[in-house]
């Protein structure tokens, strides 16, 4: 059982490291295609975190909703709103705007840390987060129905504004 633990948090460190080297490279890529593309590296990431959770459901339907249908959303709006898909030097930011988004990064990390160790200290978990497929589609398609359609229906919107936006010429 020790052997196991201990592989899981050597697994958790290598996918985490992973995970924040692709979100450095989203924001500081200057090829917008590329971004895209990095940001699928954090989100396959963000699957496999799932996985080490026991959270089955939660991954696959990570990598269909996300992997599967937003980056190619994303990628859809990139190539129909004709943007530049070539390398652009205007992407790259400021040293003064660098240095606001570190320091809004850090306060976020700060107030993140302490609200997770105010409201969980050292509280032990177990198996109360492990929840079955029925008991996540039971919340789904009951408690959260309406937000759960809404934003199938914001995602349309988006998707036929993105097609409304190249085709006006």
């Amino acid at each position: 059982m020790l052997a196991l633990l201990v592989a899981q948090n050597i697994a958790f460190y290598i996918i985490a490291a992973l995970m924040v080297f692709g979100a450095i490279r989203v924001v500081t890529c200057k090829n917008l295609m590329h971004a895209a593309l990095w940001l699928v590296l954090v989100l396959a990431g963000v699957a496999a975190q799932y996985i080490l959770l026991a959270a089955e459901f939660v991954a696959i339907t990570q990598v269909l909703v996300y992997l599967g249908a937003i980056i190619v959303l994303f990628l859809f709006g990139i190539m129909l709103t004709r943007t530049k898909t070539g390398t652009d030097d205007n992407l790259d930011n400021s040293a003064g705007a660098r240095r606001m988004a570190a320091l809004i990064g850090v306060l976020l990390a700060g107030v993140m840390g302490y609200s997770l160790w105010d409201g969980f200290g050292k509280r032990e978990f177990g198996d109360l987060l492990v929840q079955r497929t029925a008991q996540v589609s039971d919340s789904i398609f009951s408690t959260y129905l309406l937000p759960f359609e809404v934003i199938s229906i914001l995602l349309l919107a988006a998707l036929i504004g993105a097609i409304v936006l190249a085709r006006r010429d």
